[in-house]
This record gives C-alpha cells, sequence and structure tokens, in this order.
C-alpha cells in the first residue's frame, strides 16, 4: 500500500518545539498511523525564528499574530507559510489544536484584553487551507473522534494513490483501471461527483484528462460518506456476488447490511461478510474494490458504531 505523505505540527510527534520548550506527542499519531504514514515535520514559530522556549502568542483584531510581550510575528509567520506552500507537497496535513498559528477552529481574537471573536483560524493554519483548499487537514483533537478520524485517514491513503497516478507516465488505461478501483469508494461519498468522474474516464482517451479527474475525485472525498451511502454502495455490491450465493447466504448478507443501517453494527461487519463472499466465489470486481480496504486494516477503524447520518 502507498504511504501517504503528511505534514503535521512537529510537537504532535514529540518535537520538543512549543512555547515552553515541550512537545504534546499524540498517542494515535505518533504511534498508530506512525508505521504507515511518511511525516513531514512542522513548526511555524521556529521557522518564523522565533526558537524555544519563547513568550506565548495570540491573535489580534486585523488577523495580527503577537508575543505576549508585544512583538508583532505576522510578517514572519506569514513568510514561513509562504515558503512552506512553495515547497509543500503531502496527502494530508494534522495541525495543533487551540494554537494561534496552527488552530483550525474556534481561536480567540483579542482588541486589547477583551476577545472579540472565538471563531477564527490560526494564521499559519489559515494561509495553508487557502493554498490547499481540497487538502484533507485536521487537527489532533477532532481525531478523537472515530468518524472525523476514519474519515480522515481515509482520504489521505485515497490523496496518495491519486498522487501516484498523476506522478506515472500517462497512460488512459491506468485512469480507467484507478477509476474502476475507486467506483464504489467514490460512490459512498458523493453520487453526482461519481458520476461526472465516470464521464471524464469515458472521453479519457481523447487527451490527458488527469487533472480533471484529479479536481472531482478530490471533491468528492471532501464530502464525508453518510450511513445512507454506504447502505447503497453495500446493497450494490451484494447484488453482484448475490447470484452465486445460496438463499441463506444472500439473507444473511441483507440482514447485516439491514443492522448496519440502523447502527446496530459498525461498518467493518457488513463489509467484512461481503468481501469474503467476494473472495470465496471470485467476484474480483468487487473484491478489488479500494471500499474494502482504502487504508491499512491494522488501523480498525471502522469498528465502530456510527450515531451519525
Amino acid at each position: 500500500m502507498i504511504r501517504p505523505r503528511i505534514a503535521v505540527s512537529g510537537c504532535l510527534l514529540g518535537d520538543e518545539v512549543r512555547y515552553n520548550g515541550g512537545h504534546s506527542r499524540n498517542r494515535f499519531l505518533a504511534a498508530e498511523l506512525d508505521p504507515f504514514v511518511d511525516w513531514v515535520h512542522v513548526c511555524p514559530e521556529m521557522e518564523a525564528g522565533l526558537g524555544t522556549p519563547r513568550e506565548t502568542l495570540r491573535l489580534e483584531r486585523g488577523c495580527r499574530l503577537v508575543q505576549r510581550g508585544g512583538a508583532d510575528v505576522t510578517d514572519a509567520v506569514s513568510a514561513a507559510a509562504a515558503e512552506r506552500i512553495r515547497t509543500l507537497d503531502v496527502d494530508g496535513y494534522v495541525f495543533k489544536a487551540k494554537s494561534p498559528s496552527c488552530g483550525l477552529h474556534g481561536i480567540p481574537v483579542y482588541a486589547g484584553d477583551q476577545v472579540v471573536d472565538r471563531k477564527s483560524r490560526g494564521l499559519f493554519a489559515g494561509k495553508i487551507i487557502d493554498a490547499f483548499p481540497s487538502l484533507p487537514v485536521e487537527d489532533e483533537g477532532r481525531l478523537n473522534d472515530a468518524v472525523l478520524r476514519e474519515s480522515f485517514v481515509e482520504r489521505i491513503f485515497a490523496c496518495a494513490r491519486l498522487r501516484a497516478l498523476l506522478a506515472a507516465e500517462w497512460r488512459a488505461r491506468d485512469l480507467v483501471e484507478f477509476h474502476t478501483r475507486h467506483k464504489m469508494q467514490l460512490l459512498a461519498h458523493d453520487t453526482s461527483a461519481y458520476r461526472e468522474a465516470g464521464r471524464i474516464v469515458g472521453a479519457a482517451g481523447l487527451g490527458d484528462a488527469r487533472a480533471e479527474y484529479a479536481a472531482v475525485f478530490l471533491r468528492a472525498l471532501c464530502r464525508r460518506a453518510s450511513i445512507g451511502r454506504h447502505v447503497n454502495v453495500l446493497q450494490h455490491c451484494l447484488g453482484m456476488v448475490a447470484n452465486a450465493l445460496n438463499a441463506a447466504r444472500r439473507a444473511d448478507l441483507a440482514e447485516v447490511i439491514a443492522d448496519y443501517a440502523t447502527r446496530k453494527v459498525p461498518l467493518s461487519v457488513p463489509t467484512t461478510l461481503l468481501l469474503h463472499h467476494a473472495k470465496g466465489e471470485s467476484a474480483g470486481y468487487v473484491r478489488d474494490q479500494s471500499y474494502f480496504a482504502p487504508y491499512p486494516s491494522e488501523l480498525r477503524l471502522r469498528n465502530y458504531v456510527n450515531d451519525g447520518q
């Protein structure tokens, strides 16, 4: 499996670069995900030359990043962001939560001693996201949520596979094979984008369609897969293997899919059972779908009962 390249706030992997000279090592990132990805360590404050330990930062009105002692470091951190944007080639980014430079959500903005906004984004993170709007991004706090964690990891591995496709010598048949393998995964995310991607692939022999396809592929993954769309995919795959199964096996699969739809079992139950039957009956199309192995199985990210939509 292709290894995603993931940018990360270095303190989350144990780099001692925080304002107090410490770190904020995150177990999921540094231990569980680490064997499967290649990290790009980033610390905007260090890259801006602020050193460690250092005065704490806060955002002030006018999108200014200011140290506790009063020094305005907006330009230095902005320059660090511009340099990162120039060289960044990654499949995802994990930012440090609640950081005035790297936070994704809920960063307070001050005017004097008063907080005038609590919905801002860190200065550095905002510039990265503006430059790469389709890039999968999260902070370590949101990755504690099972749904968000699984969604993020699925996207970074899909982006890594797409990157490998785009880097290879152009052959229309490679795009066809890539899309064929990812059809069910796209369908679980965005039905309209799934159809649009199919139309692009259908015309791929007429020219280099990689860039157009990549834009649609990434847009589809930006929409989180829902229980309803998962059920649609599972039933679609069941239909492909049903004729090779006896009535009891078909009924078992249908029942498990219904149990997932009513939030009685995690997604791992119907996907595992379907894949088992696809392998047993040599249903190659289903067996080879990225939907059933979007990331290493060791991560066990589908073993939760989704109580969302």
